[in-house]
């Protein structure tokens, strides 16, 4: 699956769109890393347990939504964007969203 933030993908051109996916996934920070994050706010600097539990967020939207895409027949994902949300202060929701394609190459005739 290629997922490109760009609206084209050079050397390839659009077969057909299928629309918009999407992949969602919401987190909660658990007790210990809230506390080891407190702790380590205190001193200032980068807090890694919520950076690390960001990271696996966003993989995970993006494999989701890679999933909604496959369903449709899609190779590919234009314009694919971020949004990040805070959910009762407790819970992060992370979504990936783009526009589903078939892509070939654009020499293929």
């Amino acid at each position: 699956m290629l997922v490109s933030t760009m609206n084209d993908v050079p050397g390839h051109r659009v077969v057909r769109v299928f629309g918009e996916v999407a992949g969602l996934t919401v987190r909660s920070r658990g007790l210990g890393s809230n506390l080891a994050a407190g702790f380590r706010s205190l001193g200032g600097g980068e807090i890694t347990e919520y950076t690390q539990l960001l990271y696996q967020s966003r993989h995970e939207a993006i494999m989701r939504m890679c999933q909604h895409a496959m369903s449709f027949g899609a190779n590919g994902i234009l314009a694919m964007r971020f949004d990040c949300n805070e959910i009762a202060n407790t819970m992060s929701e992370v979504a990936a969203y783009g526009t589903a394609v078939l892509l070939e190459p654009a020499d293929k005739a």
